[in-house]
């Protein structure tokens, strides 16, 4: 188990409970989680320049702690990767945070997320407004996650099983297109399924990573490189 990152002697006592018990009565829990979860916005994402309101907002809301393995609770509010089986990570709060900033989007936009993990980002995102569809190659990761996104009262996204670098064609064109996994090349399904004026956020590359944000513009179809990133292979 990892550091904790609490203030309060009787949150950090909680947080340790809890990690020792992710599936007990949480009621007497939840104020030192949020109280976790408005400190990780306001050190990791807010503080590293993460500025849209509906993001900040749902990122203080969707609690992270429930989309992690048991015995990783303790760290669930911490700003780095999680595992969650199968050689899959959670991925940092503040990439999260980034990541769908990156996009730009309207309210009530449609987005597409390839790599749903346990259902985190797309919680996120459907916090903040989105209409949300994502894809998950690993069924019993799909399955964990459809699981979680009801428990935790995100019952409007759209998850599917497959191999997200075919996209989800019945339901394009997307708004937005969030890829949680490295492929080694541009998709082109995904670029084909981004709609007018939409973003693509992406990671690309094997060993060395970039992501990447791509629009669709009337002048074309346009890329920018922003930063190193690190994430899990797409297979």
């Amino acid at each position: 188990m990892g550091n904790i990152d609490c203030e309060l002697p009787d949150e950090c006592a909680y947080l340790t409970a809890m990690a020792f018990n992710m599936r007990g009565d949480r009621s007497k829990d939840e104020d030192a989680f949020q109280a976790a979860r408005e400190r990780m916005v306001a050190r990791q994402i807010e503080g590293r320049g993460v500025r849209d309101p509906r993001v900040l907002r749902a990122l203080r809301r969707v609690p992270r702690h429930r989309f992690v393995e048991a015995e990783d609770v303790a760290e669930a509010y911490e700003d780095h990767p999680l595992p969650i089986g199968e050689g899959q990570t959670i991925s940092q709060p503040y990439i999260v945070g980034f990541m769908i900033e990156a996009m730009g989007l309207p309210d009530g936009a449609r987005v597409l997320e390839i790599g749903t993990g346990l259902g985190y980002q797309a919680a996120v995102m459907a916090e903040a407004g989105f209409e949300v569809f994502t894809i998950e190659i690993r069924p019993d990761l799909a399955d964990r996650a459809s699981t979680i996104l009801a428990a935790t009262g995100y019952i409007g996204v759209n998850v599917r099983v497959g191999d997200g670098s075919y996209g989800w064609p019945e339901a394009a064109p997307f708004d937005g297109i969030i890829v949680a996994a490295a492929p080694d090349r541009l998709p082109e399904a995904l670029i084909d399924q981004l709609g007018p004026r939409g973003t693509l956020i992406i990671p690309v590359g094997v060993g060395e990573q970039a992501l990447w944000r791509y629009r669709r513009t009337p002048s074309g179809f346009q890329g920018e490189e922003l930063f190193a990133v690190r994430f899990v292979p797409m297979k």
